[in-house]
This record gives C-alpha cells, sequence and structure tokens, in this order.
C-alpha cells in the first residue's frame, strides 16, 4: 500500500528503519479505534431513546454522539490516506461506511484532501476557505461557531465533502474544483460512492419514517451532524492551521495541539492533534503519532514547529488582525 497519492515531505528526516515501523498497520488496532467510537454512538442514542423527550438526557447525547460522529469523520480520514487496514478492499470498505453514515463520500475526501495536503496553502489548496485569514479577532470566530451550531453552515459542508464542490481560496480568490485534479479512475470512484451515499440516506429517511421514528433520527442522528459536529470541524481546522505565518513548509504552516484527555476525546479524537507529524510523515497511522512526535522531537526534527496547548492556539486565532 504505497499511499501515492499524498506526499511525506521530511521521509529522510527519521531512520529509515524507524519509519518502516511506524508507517505499519495494526488490523487490531484500527478496528478498536472504530467500535470504541461505535460503541460510544450506541450507549449515546440507548440512554436518550430510554428518557425520550427529557431535554436533560438529549442535550449531553446531542454533543455527545456529534462529538463522536466527528471522530468517525477522522476515522475517514485515515482510510483516505490508506491507513486503516493493508489489505486496499478492507480499509476503503470500512473508510466509505464510516463516511456515509454521516452523509459524506470517502472517495470525495480523498481526492480534495490530497490537494489539501500537497499544496498546504498554496493555490490548489481547498481547504484555505475555512482556516485561512486568521487572526480575525474573537468575535468573528465566535460568530462563526454560532452559526455553525445553528446548521446553517451545514450545506456548505456537504457540497463540499460530498460533491467536491468549488471552494473559494481566500488567499488567492481562485475557486478550484477538485475532482478536475485527479485520474479518471479516482474520479469515477469519488462519483460512484457519493451517488451511494445519497441513495443510501434516502432510503434511511424513508426507512425512519415508515417505522415511526423520524423524529428520533433528525434529533439524534441528523441534528448533531449538522450542527456540533459542523463546528468541531471548523474549530479543529482553524487550530491545525489558522494564524499561521510562514507557508513555505508543513513544518511551519500547520499545528501540533497539547491538552488533557478529556480536550482531546472532544475535539481532536485518534491523535489528530499531532498535525504537524501527520503533514510531514502522511503515511504514519494515528495510533503510531505520539512515538513520532517523541522521536521528532527527541531528534530535532520540529525545531521551529509550533507544537503548543490548545489554550495557546486559542489566543493565537482569538488576537486581533494587524493594521495594514
Amino acid at each position: 500500500m504505497s499511499g501515492e497519492e499524498f506526499k511525506d515531505d521530511y521521509r529522510r528526516a527519521l531512520p529509515r528503519e524507524l519509519i518502516q515501523q511506524l508507517t505499519r498497520r495494526s488490523a487490531w488496532r484500527a478496528t478498536a479505534a472504530v467500535l470504541e467510537d461505535f460503541a460510544v454512538l450506541a450507549a449515546a442514542i440507548a440512554l436518550a431513546l430510554a428518557y425520550w423527550p427529557s431535554p436533560l438526557v438529549l442535550v449531553p447525547a446531542v454533543l455527545v454522539i456529534g462529538t463522536r460522529q466527528h471522530a468517525l469523520f477522522v476515522i475517514t480520514h485515515d482510510a483516505a490516506h490508506y491507513l486503516l487496514y493493508e489489505r486496499r478492499w478492507l480499509n476503503d470498505f470500512v473508510g466509505r461506511l464510516c463516511a456515509m453514515l454521516q452523509g459524506l463520500s470517502m472517495c470525495t475526501y480523498r481526492v480534495i484532501h490530497r490537494l489539501h495536503h500537497n499544496n498546504l496553502y498554496g493555490a490548489l489548496d481547498p481547504d484555505t476557505a475555512l482556516h485561512g485569514g486568521y487572526p480575525r479577532g474573537r468575535m468573528y470566530l465566535i460568530r462563526k461557531l454560532a452559526k455553525d451550531l445553528s446548521g446553517l453552515t451545514a450545506w456548505k459542508t456537504y457540497a463540499y465533502f460530498l460533491g467536491g464542490a468549488p471552494a473559494l481560496n481566500t488567499t488567492t480568490n481562485v475557486a478550484e474544483r477538485p475532482l478536475a485534479d485527479t485520474s479518471a479512475q479516482l474520479r469515477a470512484e469519488a462519483r460512484t460512492d457519493r451517488n451511494f451515499v445519497i441513495a443510501f440516506h434516502l432510503v434511511a429517511l424513508g426507512a425512519f419514517a415508515a417505522s415511526g421514528y423520524l423524529l428520533q433520527y433528525l434529533v439524534l442522528w441528523v441534528l448533531p451532524l449538522v450542527t456540533v459536529v459542523q463546528a468541531i470541524l471548523r474549530l479543529r481546522a482553524i487550530a491545525e492551521h489558522g494564524a499561521t505565518t510562514d507557508f513555505s513548509s508543513p513544518l511551519t504552516a500547520a499545528r501540533t495541539n497539547l491538552g488533557p484527555g478529556w480536550l482531546r476525546w472532544l475535539i481532536f479524537p485518534h491523535n489528530v492533534n499531532y498535525h504537524v507529524e501527520h503533514h510531514l510523515y502522511a503515511s504514519v497511522p494515528q495510533y503510531h503519532l505520539p512515538r513520532l512526535h517523541a522521536e521528532m522531537k527527541r531528534q530535532g526534527v520540529l525545531e521551529g514547529a509550533e507544537v503548543i496547548p490548545f489554550s495557546a492556539t486559542l489566543g493565537k486565532i482569538f488576537a486581533e488582525r494587524a493594521a495594514t
């Protein structure tokens, strides 16, 4: 499994033998991560249904469900990098399943995400529309997060991650269409996957309506997807790349966020907080990122990188934009 769609920028910075160890896939660790998310989702949904429609239970349940839906998005991210399983069909099956349940296309995301990795903060980076231009002041981000939590921005996410719609790069003011910049095979896979996801959710909607559980489905599954997940995606993307100033290398154009376990569980599941490390070694699975971080730190590879507490990151992105 070569993962040829994503470039590693620092492949020679660490010993080859170490990188070979860190890039090995572990089927049981990948499976455990997926099962953990589904177990928490099942428990939260079961508890909410048991006390339906008590708001004292529904509100925290929706919040927890949203965090685990986002965690499944991170699993999808690893699958897009070919990092879940050695067997390509199994990697893509699990990745597409985790994405499909959220109304997303993993195959489309794979194409989009390759552009982000290989053109970070460049003219072809489709993610600059989300994390570019910071700092913009505290109230700017708060307003954006409030709009996310209201559900008003979800359509943009689905147009982007499901359809590969153009996203305006705020640095270049150019709208790129990610599916136009890939092989015919990957483009066809993305379109097939997208159509399957749409069909699945039309069937699911009809099935829940026929069963009499449509309201529960909308509140306990759709609502967190279009509110909680949207806010987490924005906050995490900005924490990873916002308010950086040197775009010449992923070492300085990305950021690793440190924090207590509960914070990582809520916002940075599955070690996604090790974002500098991920950009430099995109072929390393998430469960090896802590060791990769330690080795890079020990050997001085992270010198010059932003490896800071999440509270310090908030200070950077909340700062007022300098006058020009």
